[in-house]
């Protein structure tokens, strides 16, 4: 069985048209200083996440900014300029939320920016919801379990739930050895484990199977996971034709089958009931139980990925296939709840039915309940995953940047804030003297600053560094966004243009409501 990764539809976090500008930047107060050059050096080996708090100690994120610097007096500002702050970059929690009340300027300390704020940037920090602000994931690529290898370059890893089963599988195997061959005594759960590890190495190969196919189609494939009910082979993307989407997921059925045919070869050359007889037919009937599971036709099975093939090409739309298997996958699990146990108590698989009761027909009804969540689960996820990919390529840095405003490494946090507004920008970064970008102030960590404190807060002490893997293109779309952010977790980036020009600043968590919109939209 081999799964692949999904991604999310775009939504804007800015009120701006979505259209390419040339200078995402807002205008400089202060026409007297030069265009800023950005730099992609500067503090390039700092951490994603510095740890820098605010004068409070809070930490947070936020947004960036980009422009000019504006000459200013770095002394202490006066009071009456600040102390209302009328108003901040959005915060990722009022973002994540999408609760946002207007701030009213403070009676006692109005000014007149705070009549020019853009409304767009009117709102409050002091109500926000739950912080959020992280990219979008898949899956987690958990390193949850054991790196056995990296076969092809692909990391094998072993889930701790393996361990589980291998343990049932031994002791189950080891009380049928015990009819077969009782002159083995307690020896035969040495046997057993050794058929559970050689039953694994056989699904293994199954699944280097998908990987090998999936590596000569140019696909990216993240891991091999082997676990509890088999294994996963995480294909990073989807096939580009429906003959290759067959292929890829017929090759681990064929192996199965192939290896079956081995180990029946091989006990033509032992002696029926010995250990090496009884350890030759069990793996010659295990691995043709995979290949014969794995073809059944729905998702999340490799029957059910060559049926969507079908299906897609006869359509030419590949969600017609995936809907087709992933509801025929839903009808696999229904029939595997109801028709394993049935199967067993009635001794349709073998066994007279009379024995099939008690603690059997209770592991029975267990392993049945069990199969039929992971199959209706899998074909529940094929979908989402399906409807991410159709609306993925809406999904554009370019579209989601924020306007950006550039601020000196000792402009108090008052001044800086106070011309975000009055320049209608949602994000603030932090220049040198000839305007390289070196860091971007954090919006969690302005939150965190009281406002009578401000004046005499410079936004370095808000500002986290950026790092190579925190500048992203604004060319960036779809999965190719969603990969650079995934490779470098931060909660701002700040976005540049191919001459390196700054566009303005990527906010996670207005790529997390656009991907969260993506999943709600309908097909």
């Amino acid at each position: 069985m081999d799964e692949s990764g999904g991604s999310g539809q775009p939504r804007s976090g800015t009120d701006e048209s979505t259209e390419r500008r040339p200078d995402r930047t807002a205008p400089a107060t202060d026409p007297t200083r030069p265009d800023p050059t950005p730099s992609d050096t500067a503090h390039a080996d700092s951490e994603p996440e510095n740890g820098t708090q605010g004068p409070e100690g809070t930490d947070g994120a936020g947004d960036g900014s980009a422009d000019r610097p504006e000459v200013q007096d770095t002394t202490r500002p006066e009071a009456p300029q600040s102390t209302s702050a009328p108003a901040e970059p959005g915060t990722e929690e009022g973002a994540a939320s999408g609760a946002h009340e207007p701030r009213r300027p403070r009676p006692d300390a109005p000014t007149p920016h705070d009549q020019q704020a853009t409304p767009h940037l009117d709102r409050t920090l002091a109500h926000s919801g739950t912080t959020k602000g992280r990219p979008p994931q898949r899956p987690k690529d958990p390193r949850g379990g054991l790196l056995m290898g990296r076969p092809f370059g692909v990391p094998v890893y072993v889930a701790p739930s393996w361990f589980l089963v291998a343990a049932l599988i031994t002791w189950v195997f080891g009380g049928q050895l015990d009819r077969v061959l009782p002159e083995l005594g307690a020896a035969r759960y040495l046997v057993s484990l050794f058929f559970a590890v050689a039953f694994y190495a056989s699904v293994l190969v199954h699944e280097l199977a998908h990987t090998v196919a999936a590596l000569r189609f140019k696909l990216p494939v993240r891991r091999i996971q082997l676990q509890f009910f088999g294994g996963v082979s995480e294909i990073e993307k989807e096939a580009e034709t429906p003959g290759r989407e067959f292929v890829l997921a017929f090759v681990g059925p064929l192996l199965s089958l192939v290896l079956s045919g081995v180990f029946y070869g091989a006990m033509q050359f032992v002696e029926p009931g010995t250990v090496p007889g009884v350890l030759l037919a069990g793996l010659m009937i295990s691995n043709l139980i995979v290949a014969a599971f794995n073809l059944l036709p729905g998702l999340p099975l490799d029957g059910g990925r060559m049926l969507r093939a079908v299906v897609w090409k006869i359509t030419g739309r590949p969600m017609s296939g995936t809907v087709a298997a992933a509801w025929i996958g839903r009808a696999l699990a229904v029939s595997v709840l109801v028709g394993l146990p049935w199967l067993t108590q009635s001794g349709a698989l073998g066994s007279d039915a009379v024995d099939n009761v008690g603690m059997d027909t209770v592991m029975d009804a267990l392993l049945a309940a069990i199969l039929a969540a992971i199959i209706w689960t899998g074909a529940g996820n094929s979908l989402r995953m399906a409807r991410l990919r159709e609306h993925l390529p809406e999904l554009r840095a370019r579209n989601l940047t924020r306007r950006a405003v550039p601020v000196e490494t000792d402009t108090p946090l008052s001044e800086a804030l106070r011309r975000a507004n009055a320049a209608g920008a949602r994000a603030l970064v932090v220049v040198d003297a000839d305007g390289n970008p070196l860091s971007l102030v954090r919006e969690a960590a302005i939150v965190g600053v009281p406002e009578h404190r401000r004046p005499w807060v410079p936004v370095s002490g808000v500002a986290q560094d950026l790092t190579d893997g925190m500048r992203v293109s604004a060319e960036l779309s779809g999965e190719e966004l969603l990969d650079a952010l995934r490779a470098a977790p931060a909660t701002e980036y700040l976005v540049v243009e191919e001459t390196g020009e700054i566009y303005g600043v990527l906010s996670a968590a207005d790529v997390e409501r656009a991907f969260v919109k993506a999943m709600a939209r309908p097909n």
